[in-house]
């Protein structure tokens, strides 16, 4: 019989590189918050992935970045921290773009981590495969990888693959957490972070930064049905009115999309309530980040 390999695998990445897209493919469920808008990852998401002979943890870490406020030291102390207290650390790049300045830090880095670093060059479906070589030499470069593979997270190309890499490298180990969990946030982190994703796809301003959710309430309110009650919190007035829409129509169709995605994860149907409030320059008071959720007590 083979033995049972488990362990922690950190995503570390410039921002947009696909690192949340990674992690839904993977687990088969929508955990991480997916957008265009670069720094969208707040915590670090843990995805489960159960196999017959293995359960992989990967923590999907903010993108590395200039932190500008509070908010954003931590989404750095987070990225950097998980460094040191994993097996295994996927460098994601998004193989269609040249190397830059963010991935020359992010490498720098690594070079003092004794933990494999694997690289993992995602959205190779927007390359000709006769690019790929040359790219993977720049990369070869810069340091000395233990694994480089290809991906596609979005197509899913090679992923299963990469899956079995990991193992490879895995220690033998026990199940962590149940066959059927898939992430170790609670229900309601998960839901707030399934609303602001639609707030920032359906918000084209420059607000994703300035949006926080917090679910207020959710109760069962019999077996079929959920009741959620949100707020969604914006720093300035002209902010809510964006992401109220005229006449209400942008909240609606938030509450619409979102409502898909959260019985989607509940596996039953939803009732979503949803208010918008202005909290003045909330990212920078560390009291309010942390009743968000998004503050850990490691000041």
């Amino acid at each position: 019989m083979t033995a049972h390999k488990s362990g922690f695998v950190t995503i570390i990445g410039r921002p947009n590189v696909g690192k949340s897209t990674f992690v839904n493919r993977v687990i088969g469920h929508k955990i991480a918050i997916m957008s265009d808008k670069a720094q969208t990852t707040r915590n670090k998401i843990q995805g489960v992935m159960t196999q017959e002979d293995a359960q992989i943890i990967f923590l999907d870490t903010p993108g590395i970045h200039k932190p500008k406020h509070k908010l954003g030291d931590y989404m750095m102390r987070v990225a950097t921290n998980t460094l040191s207290e994993i097996d295994a650390i996927m460098f994601m790049v998004n193989v269609n773009e040249y190397i830059g300045r963010g991935d020359e830090y992010i490498m720098e880095m690594l070079k003092s981590v004794k933990t494999p670093v694997f690289l993992v060059l995602n959205k190779i479906d927007l390359v000709h495969p006769d690019e790929l070589m040359p790219r993977i030499e720049k990369y070869k470069k810069y340091m000395n990888f233990t694994e480089i593979v290809p991906i596609s997270a979005l197509e899913g190309l090679n992923v299963e693959h990469f899956i079995n890499v990991i193992k490879s490298y895995l220690p033998e180990g026990p199940k962590y957490y149940p066959d059927n969990q898939i992430s170790d946030h609670p229900e309601q982190f998960v839901v707030s972070e399934l609303i602001r994703e639609k707030i920032l796809h359906l918000t084209n301003e420059e607000i994703p930064h300035a949006i926080g959710v917090n679910v207020d309430r959710m109760i069962k309110e019999d077996e079929e049905r959920v009741r959620i009650e949100a707020t969604i919190f914006v720093e300035r007035d002209s902010q809510k009115g964006i992401v109220i829409g005229k006449g209400g129509k942008k909240l609606k169709e938030v509450g619409k999309r979102a409502r898909q995605d959260i019985e989607g994860l509940l596996g039953s149907k939803v009732y979503l309530e949803l208010w918008v409030k202005v909290q003045k320059d909330w990212r920078n008071k560390v009291n309010f980040i942390r009743q968000m959720g998004y503050l850990e007590d490691q000041d």
